[in-house]
């Protein structure tokens, strides 16, 4: 059973979102209203998944995601915010967001984000993504020329993962068997010193590992 702590300054969305997770067989195993009641209360508790949104009040979301990456490492945050901003999106990222999501999301599609966050998968909203891609394009990140060689399907399935694909997503989109794409995922978090598929998507957006 995955746990998840529901992070919101508004009560009625929070208790929105809490509803909306219990009736699809999540436990919310706590709820907060701003960034230090967040921190205190992931500590307590300990859920597998923090859904949190980044305004809250006089608090920043973003301080609260990188207090509790730094304190719970077996804990994800997934950002669920009504900005779609770059720098918004990037900031979270940055602080060890392992996904963002907009609340024009679905019930559904919140629930979908929480299973794969827990997972392991990064999730994001259609689209934002490619923002992160654009932004770190538009910096002038290039390709670390001193990075581990990694082969063209590696690659390939990097950069699908850095685009939040699941496994079956990346599996169908390039035909190949689902165990094949772990094998690849595997190999690469192998060269790349790297732990998990977040991270990956962290390493592809910092290193220009892109779609031209």
């Amino acid at each position: 059973m995955t746990t998840v702590m529901v992070v919101d300054d508004h009560p009625m969305w929070r208790e929105a979102v809490e509803r909306d997770l219990v009736a699809r067989g999540f436990t919310v195993s706590a709820t907060a209203g701003d960034a230090g009641a967040a921190v205190r209360r992931a500590l307590a508790v300990r859920p597998d998944v923090v859904v949190m949104d980044l305004q809250l009040g006089a608090d920043s979301g973003v301080d609260a995601t990188r207090d509790v990456v730094a304190t719970l490492p077996g804990t994800r945050v997934l950002v669920l915010s009504a900005s779609a901003e770059q720098t918004d999106v990037l900031e979270a990222v940055k602080a060890g967001a392992s996904g963002y999501l907009v609340k024009s999301a679905s019930a559904d599609e919140l629930a979908e984000a929480v299973a794969r966050t827990a997972a392991g998968d990064a999730v994001f909203s259609a689209g934002l993504a490619g923002l992160l891609l654009g932004e770190y394009r538009r910096l002038g990140s290039g390709p670390d020329p001193g990075a581990p060689e990694l082969t063209d399907r590696e690659t390939e399935v990097l950069k699908l993962v850095s685009r939040g694909l699941s496994a079956k997503q990346i599996a169908d989109r390039l035909a190949i068997s689902h165990r094949t794409v772990e094998n690849h995922v595997q190999n690469t978090l192998r060269k790349l010193q790297l732990h998990n598929r977040v991270e990956l998507t962290r390493y592809a957006i910092e290193h220009g590992l892109t779609d031209d």
